[in-house]
């Protein structure tokens, strides 16, 4: 039989492709990490240049709640109403977020524009108004505009239940206790009613300046985080 010592050699000397593989693909890899890294860190250095809306204060006498802007939810201000001690609460986010585009056929205010630059000048508010006797609240959901404020809808729930925008959104929807008429089924003097309601306890255009100023800068936080964030997850070494 022939020997096979060349073959062995021949063997020996050839390249191995799935290490080459594996070094071209961390190559590759590690050079994708570089370009995102390095773009993450051109747009934070962008944001982090961006001048901030001029210092407004909230309409009288609504209240900022302290470390607002460091909460993921939450309300925004709040204040107290007449002689029984209403309690009053207001959290604010984009509208375009919250409700489906239409949604907001309640109020005039619109001027119909989407994205980013729509969506500034539309504003989603969760009213809570309570008394401190009552195991109820009384909660609004509400679309803000720089000229108007339009009620989308209106329920009644138990102060221990879950709170926020959110979980008031999905009470309208349907489950749980009864929750009312959809707000555009009830007769339009009963709808009237409810905005002179909220109109009396100062929820209204005048609250647009502030709720906008103040989103814009929980947002631009919110970006600064993020940006530095995904850049630390991105940069973590591998554990060998």
């Amino acid at each position: 039989a022939p020997p096979r010592r060349p073959l062995r050699r021949a063997l020996s000397n050839s390249p191995r492709p799935r290490s080459s593989a594996a070094a071209t693909a961390v190559a590759s890899s590690s050079a994708v990490n570089s370009i995102l890294l390095r773009s993450l860190k051109e747009h934070y250095l962008e944001v982090s240049k961006m001048t901030p809306p001029p210092k407004i204060s909230p309409p009288k006498p609504y209240t900022i709640v302290k470390g607002a802007l460091d909460q993921t939810s939450g309300p925004v201000l709040r204040r107290s109403y007449g002689e029984a001690g209403e309690e009053i609460s207001i959290s604010v986010a984009r509208l375009s977020n919250i409700m489906p585009p239409g949604a907001d056929s309640d109020s005039d205010g619109s001027d119909g524009a989407g994205g980013v630059s729509g969506s500034i000048s539309q504003l989603f508010l969760h009213v809570d108004i309570s008394r401190p006797e009552s195991s109820k609240s009384l909660q609004f959901l509400c679309g803000l505009y720089p000229d108007a404020v339009g009620i989308h809808s209106v329920c009644l729930r138990s102060k221990t239940a879950a709170s926020g925008a959110v979980a008031v959104a999905a009470a309208t929807k349907g489950g749980g206790e009864y929750q009312g008429r959809i707000f555009q089924e009830l007769d339009e003097k009963v709808r009237d009613a409810f905005h002179f309601y909220i109109e009396a306890r100062g929820i209204n255009e005048k609250l647009f300046p502030f709720l906008q100023a103040w989103l814009y800068v929980k947002d631009h936080r919110n970006l600064i985080r993020w940006f530095k964030s995904v850049g630390a997850v991105i940069s973590e070494p591998k554990p060998e």
